[in-house]
């Protein structure tokens, strides 16, 4: 890994970006070496819907979302609590897995984890 204080804008092609956030309406299908995938984080406690969306329009860019919607479901809990808002390293997870598995109930099992109040569809029908 490398690090640089530049701007992945400036050190990528445009059309080469894809910006992850939870708010887009376009799924994460495939990885293409050929993409650079932009791990947005917010570093705070209250999480403003459609931040990371509004960014990336701004910035003219592709977005995508993991599919957590196509996978997963909504597991009863006490706290009546779900989110597909994820951290850094949960997404990043999720990716390399995908990335060595090619299977994205897999990817997301391992990166998901049960406070967020989803299971994979399979287990939630056993």
């Amino acid at each position: 890994m490398d690090t640089t204080p530049e701007s992945y804008l400036d050190l990528f092609p445009l059309d080469a970006i894809v910006y992850l956030t939870p708010d887009s309406e376009n799924v994460l299908e495939d990885i293409s070496p050929d993409k650079v995938y932009v791990l947005g984080g917010l570093v705070d406690e209250s999480i403003r819907k459609q931040l990371t969306l509004k960014r990336a329009r701004e910035q003219s860019l592709q977005t995508a979302r993991l599919p957590i919607r196509e996978y997963m479901v909504k597991a009863p809990n006490s706290r009546n609590y779900h989110s597909e808002t994820l951290a850094i390293n949960q997404v990043f997870d999720i990716l390399c897995t995908y990335y060595e598995t090619r299977n994205w109930p897999v990817a997301l099992k391992a990166g998901v984890s049960s406070g967020k109040g989803y299971v994979l569809r399979e287990v939630a029908e056993q």
